[in-house]
């Protein structure tokens, strides 16, 4: 993955880009999206019309203590209820298990067959940025440690201490999982990450790469083996 355009550099762990650091790491919102438009909380609460109450959904993006890095519960107070996590009914030819991508909609779905898929809320490449076409899960690591492209570092030397690579951890902009989009044998520079920054959900801010808040990129993970299927929709 590519947040500013830059070719990433390679290695058995490596990232391209840098989907979302915590507050304060590199100045975290100027790091990661240069100039995308920022996003203002959302404050909703009460219940969502899309399927999933409030009270829900703070159990289902809970705290997940059991991790290597324990994961705080997300604020859901800043996402908007339209993206929590739901099974809908989605029509398609694709087989079960197939992970499909809606940028324009910022949606992941995950075929589950008879017409029903598992759809994710995500971020999405911004404009410019964006792509479709078909690839695969090529590779799928758990806290991946995450390099910057040389680019990256030429426009912000401050990610020059990471040249050879952040551990996996909190604060790295790869989170709990990524799943590694491949083409043809070879990686794309393209991923889906775990996100830890609720307010990117539903906004276009990488460069072409796909974020779930971690709680759902975690249970996309375990559903997704090596090989399967990723079709990205045009925007």
């Amino acid at each position: 993955m590519i947040i500013d355009g830059g070719n990433a550099t390679t290695g058995d762990m490596n990232a391209a880009a840098s989907p979302g650091l915590r507050p304060g790491l590199l100045g975290r919102r100027s790091f990661l999206v240069g100039s995308a438009a920022s996003i203002g909380a959302l404050g909703l609460a009460g219940c969502a019309s899309d399927g999933m109450s409030f009270a829900e959904a703070q159990r289902v993006y809970g705290p997940v203590p059991e991790e290597k890095f324990p994961i705080p519960a997300a604020d859901i107070s800043k996402v908007d209820p339209k993206y929590y996590r739901r099974t809908v009914r989605y029509e398609t030819r694709e087989e079960p298990g197939t992970i499909i991508v809606d940028p324009g909609n910022y949606y992941v779905y995950r075929i589950e067959g008879d017409g029903n898929a598992t759809r994710y809320g995500a971020n999405v490449g911004r404009d410019g940025f964006r792509w479709s076409g078909d690839a695969y899960v090529g590779r799928k690591a758990e806290w991946a440690t995450w390099t910057p492209p040389r680019e990256m570092i030429k426009r912000q030397p401050e990610a020059a201490k990471y040249a050879r690579g952040m551990p996996g951890g909190l604060d790295n902009p790869l989170g709990a999982r990524t799943l590694y989009l491949y083409q043809n044998g070879a990686y794309t520079l393209y991923t889906i990450y775990a996100s830890s920054d609720p307010e990117s959900i539903g906004s276009g801010i990488t460069s072409g790469c796909v974020g779930l808040l971690s709680q759902d990129m975690i249970h996309l993970y375990d559903r997704t083996p090596a090989k399967t299927k990723v079709v990205v929709l045009p925007a």
